[in-house]
């Protein structure tokens, strides 16, 4: 294999291949990018047996083949090269030879027939814009549990209609739920899957390189979940069991509501947190006429509170909240302003954007004050 290619585009699909290396493994050469060269162009390929990535990028190739080169030690050196042509040649003992200017290295890699092939891609099913993609991801991949022994919930539900998008993900103590509506009538019946944490993170990075108006065809099969971005293909094994009843958590009678400014309430509760319990993260919310009162305290550190002034002329109410979870919902809402659903002190309150075209759900679960 021998092909020159430029360093830019090298070191750019490189690094959208780090987040799929796997860095801790009894595989060697799975800390490896495969690397192949063909007709015009450098096809880069990683894979951690769960996730694999497939980049390319163009190239003038003298002489087609194959090998592994270790991806962190190939993507560091390349980045620091100036920007020029690299000329890469795998030798006859599965040494990879790099020449750029005046820079000449070879780094050990290894046999090409030990790497694992990528599953192929069936027929895509369905045109997905990236950047809905992406904006889905950002509202509820915040609400994934890092637990692993809740392995069900260590991603998020994305549930495809023929009328639209929906994703769905939990952690037991809180719920994100958001709808887009789109056009899918070549659909058919409705699919299912559980998609892992760690393809949604790659999704976002790819969808950061993609272009504003780029489709992304999305395809799945029994056992894995495909997204081909045209030069870049993302896939990634599904997550297995059951995703819990999201419909059963929804409140269904919610029957009071707050309409406050976003920026202010997500200062306020920065700053407040800043003396809730360090594990616990517990902040009080008191509604009453005109306003909410966001206090937190500990004992031998201090306290504070806020006032968030609103419309509201019903009876007080105070409710117990981990301020770590209202603020990230805080964060990826896009709206000026949020509205507060709730119905006591005991039931689970629901916070949703206020004048987005979009379906927001975001349940929270209280806390005993």
């Amino acid at each position: 294999m021998e092909f020159t290619v430029s360093k830019t585009d090298l070191a750019r699909e490189l690094g959208l291949s780090q987040g799929v290396v796997e860095k801790k493994t009894t595989i060697p050469i799975l800390s490896n990018v495969l690397v192949e060269a063909g007709d015009g162009e450098v096809q880069i390929t990683a894979t951690d047996l769960e996730l694999g990535i497939r980049c390319v990028c163009p190239a003038k190739v003298a002489k087609r083949g194959s090998g592994t080169i270790p991806a962190r030690r190939l993507l560091d050196y390349v980045r620091l090269l100036p920007d020029a042509d690299l000329q890469v040649k795998m030798l006859d003992n599965q040494w990879a030879s790099l020449v750029c200017g005046r820079s000449r290295t070879r780094i050990a890699g290894m046999s090409r027939e030990s790497y694992p092939e990528l599953p192929v891609m069936p027929d895509p099913l369905v045109n997905i814009p990236a950047g809905l993609l992406s904006a889905m991801i950002k509202r509820t991949g915040f609400a994934i549990s890092v637990e692993e022994s809740r392995f069900t919930l260590n991603g998020a539900l994305l549930l495809l209609k023929s009328d639209g998008i929906t994703m769905v993900s939990t952690d037991g103590h809180r719920l994100a739920l958001t709808e887009s509506k789109l056009d899918l009538p070549a659909l058919g019946a409705q699919f299912r899957a559980l998609l892992p944490r760690k393809a949604m993170v790659e999704l976002e990075k790819l969808d950061l390189e993609a272009a504003a108006d780029s489709v992304v065809r999305f395809s799945g099969d029994d056992n894995h979940l495909f997204f081909d971005f045209g030069q870049r293909l993302l896939l990634s094994r599904k997550l297995t069991g059951n995703f819990p009843d999201f419909d059963r958590v929804l409140p269904k009678d919610i029957p009071r509501s707050v309409e406050l400014n976003r920026d202010e309430l997500r200062g306020s509760l920065e700053r407040v947190s800043q003396f809730a319990d360090e594990r616990s993260r517990s902040i009080r919310l008191h509604v009453g006429p005109g306003e909410v009162k966001i206090h937190s305290s500990i004992s031998d550190t201090g306290e504070s509170e806020e006032s968030v002034p609103v419309d509201y002329d019903g009876p007080e109410m105070e409710i117990g909240f981990n301020a770590q979870y209202l603020l990230e919902f805080l964060r990826a809402v896009e709206t000026g302003a949020v509205s507060l659903h709730f119905k006591d002190a005991n039931s689970a309150g629901e916070l949703r954007p206020v004048g987005s075209s979009t379906i927001y759900r975001y349940v929270v679960m209280p806390m005993r004050i």
